[in-house]
């Protein structure tokens, strides 16, 4: 265990001592406290924290060497990702020295250090658990924290290993795919009913129904080869629908919203006011979380992640869909581990109310829609806020909250498309050495897994997470953390360092071997029909405690329960809407 700075309970603010208090009850009694240590941030916006502490080099040792020893490509070794990710959380560099990693080469190939991003993304969002876990406890002792690339991967891959009966699940639907136009390509997002209505609507092709979308793909293929990409990108987007043209680097460098996105933090965590700090009651449990009390108002996937992690932790994690569109069922099988579902309609008075009574009580909400989409209905963070002072507001979009295209809809699938990481990952597939204009007669790649939404998912786990102990260890008030998929590219394409192994194909040409997920691998009996899931990578504590903590709810109320976290969650996922809208307690 590592002994962090002590501080006494006299020098705290009133507000803070009085949550410790509450937070605390039933128990045991800790004579020190944690506290986050003072750091020094690059003042530019989502500047990496600097430290010349052990951390610090051991950190630098770890990046990746060109052959002579020296920075590749002639420039300084940057950060490796998961210092970056902890700056740009707020964290105290000193914790990165309690982080391990257990390398695994090649399990993520791309021409990007995806493999980088996605442990990057898992270790700062374990620490910051880790971290809560003894703000919460009242402990000064902080769990290790050790993360397996095996794990990591797996997790990646979880919307792919999700199996209903031994059903492989259904990820993109037909009319979901890059298309060859006049000038280049563009990539269609159909997965839900309503975009591909609009997107058929968009093209004036007929909608004899799913059935029919085979021999439709032929139609929209023919129809599209003698259009302009763009013009198609602001058709469907005229219609409601989704479709972006894919783009260069270089012409992704040339947009306004790259402009928009570069400069604002990965992770944006802000202060909104200085109401009080919403109690936690009871023990904290294994995870530190129980008592927490979480909305959840996202769709695939990134949002999603970020909550079941919170449940994994013990929080109480409510999903809320509207009845008209509840989500796929094999996403929902593999998001929704360890949260509860219910259906409300918020456009409805007996769904506003019930929807504010759930507020009410409620310590955090998050949003998986693009900014002013849910105002309407009174879900804008400061709205919320105002009904419900000290709260955490997660949000989540996939353009950013600046910028032309920050109110545009968008997935992971699309976000790729624009940024030109499609035309990286073919040039890197064909073993070009960049994706420049002369890639654009490529048909477009794709990272070997939804990477954005994955790595953005657990990012804001941790932000909330690190609101949750700035409430506690600084300042009290209610906290907005913001996210996008758009700002997390940038991170890939611009600020990671090289991933060592990661290469799209051995030196040979040959496709590496599909890894071996099984060690990371459960099933279970569900509502849904015999469910295999993948287990969750964020975790820490002794190695020794997965078993004691391993069911999610702990055998008791020891509480050193607070210092490890569960292997797997409490409950696995239930029906779709099954579940009241209301609190377990």
């Amino acid at each position: 265990m590592f002994v962090m700075d002590q501080f006494s309970a006299a020098d705290r603010p009133p507000e803070a001592r009085d949550v410790a208090a509450r937070d605390s009850v039933g128990t045991s009694k800790f004579d020190t406290e944690f506290v986050p240590g003072e750091f020094e941030r690059d003042s530019t916006p989502g500047g990496a924290a600097r430290s010349t502490g052990p951390a610090a080099a051991t950190a630098a040792e770890e990046e990746p060497r060109g052959p002579e020893g020296t920075a590749a490509a002639g420039r300084a070794v940057p950060q490796s990702g998961t210092a970056q990710a902890w700056a740009a959380l707020g964290g105290d560099p000193a914790l990165l020295a309690r982080a391990g990693r257990e390398r695994r080469p090649g399990l993520l190939p791309s021409a990007l250090p995806v493999q980088e991003l996605a442990s990057a993304a898992v270790t700062a969002c374990s620490l910051a658990a880790a971290e809560f876990s003894c703000v919460r406890a009242r402990s000064a002792l902080l769990p290790p924290v050790r993360v397996d690339d095996g794990a990591v991967a797996a997790a990646f891959r979880s919307d792919r290993l999700v199996r209903i009966d031994g059903r492989a699940p259904v990820t993109f639907a037909p009319l979901s795919r890059f298309w060859r136009t006049a000038d280049g390509w563009v990539r269609t997002h159909a997965n839900y009913p309503h975009h591909r209505a609009r997107l058929l609507s968009a093209l004036g092709m007929p909608d004899h129904g799913p059935a029919d979308d085979e021999a439709a793909a032929g139609r929209i293929a023919t129809e599209l080869a003698g259009r302009q990409a763009r013009d198609v990108e602001e058709a469907v987007y005229g219609e409601g629908g989704v479709a972006i043209a894919a783009r260069t680097p270089e012409e992704w460098a040339a947009h306004p919203q790259r402009a928009a996105v570069a400069p604002t933090p990965l992770v944006a965590l802000s202060r909104l006011d200085g109401a009080p700090t919403l109690p936690l009651e009871g023990p904290p449990g294994p995870g530190g979380l129980r008592g927490l009390r979480v909305l959840d108002l996202t769709r695939v996937l990134a949002g999603p992640v970020a909550t079941r992690t919170l449940a994994l932790l013990g929080a109480d994690v409510l999903r809320i869909d509207a009845p008209e569109r509840p989500e796929f069922l094999d996403t929902h099988a593999d998001t929704d581990l360890g949260k509860r579902s219910t259906l409300l309609d918020l456009s409805s008075r007996a769904g506003q109310a019930a929807f504010e009574e759930l507020l009410a009580s409620a310590h955090v909400v998050v949003t998986g829609y693009r900014p002013g989409a849910l105002d309407r209905f009174g879900l804008a963070p400061e709205s919320l806020m105002d009904r419900r002072p000290g709260l955490v507001v997660g949000q989540l979009s996939a353009w950013g909250a600046t910028g032309p295209w920050q109110r545009r809809r968008g997935f992971d699938s699309l976000v790729q498309a624009a940024t030109g990481i499609g035309f990286l990952e073919a040039a890197g597939a064909a073993g070009r050495a960049a994706a420049g204009a002369g890639s654009a007669g490529l048909a477009p790649g794709a990272l070997p897994v939804q990477a954005l939404d994955h790595g953005t998912g657990y990012l804001l786990a941790a932000g909330l997470l690190r609101a949750l102990t700035e409430q506690r260890t600084g300042a009290a008030g209610s906290r907005l953390v913001r996210l996008s998929l758009a700002r997390t590219a940038h991170w890939l394409l611009h600020d990671l360092p090289a991933d060592p192994g990661g290469g799209a194909r051995e030196a040979s040409g040959a496709e590496r071997p599909a890894p071996d997920d099984t060690p990371w691998l459960t099933t279970a009996d569900s509502p849904l029909g015999r469910l295999r899931y993948a287990l969750s990578p964020v975790g820490f504590g002794p190695a020794d405690s997965a078993g004691s903590a391993a069911t999610g709810s702990g055998g008791g109320e020891d509480p050193l329960d607070a210092a490890r976290s569960p292997r797997d969650w409490a409950r696995v996922t239930g029906q779709t809407g099954g579940d009241p809208a209301a609190w377990l307690s």
